[in-house]
């Protein structure tokens, strides 16, 4: 039997490990639950191990705001303490509290 734990939690806002980007934790699979098609974009050499927490993110770059969809060995907790501007952060979450932004409504 497979077990997973995720390392973040709803709110957290982290980074990832390679790309410039930031997010909101909104949602967490405990393992790859994506499309292959999704999966099979990613280059070979680069492709994240499916048996492990994958995070669904409101994220932001220096251009955009949009969702993304992480593996847990590819983030990183962000520690600036700078909030996330995702315009949809309001439809989810308070305002942020040490790094956290806490639950503002019941998510499935």
């Amino acid at each position: 039997m497979l077990r997973t734990q995720a390392k973040y939690r709803l709110g957290q806002v982290v980074r990832h490990r390679k790309h410039p980007f930031r997010g909101v934790v909104f949602d967490v699979d405990a393992v790859f639950s994506n499309t292959e098609e999704w999966y099979d974009s990613i280059p070979e050499d680069n492709r994240p191990n499916k048996d492990q927490p994958f995070y669904h993110l409101l994220a932001e770059n220096d251009h955009s705001y949009y969702v993304a969809y992480v593996s847990e060995q590819n983030l990183l907790p962000d520690m600036t303490g700078e909030p996330v501007e995702h315009p949809d952060i309001p439809d989810m979450f308070g305002e942020l509290q040490d790094g956290v932004y806490p639950l503002q409504t019941n998510l499935n």
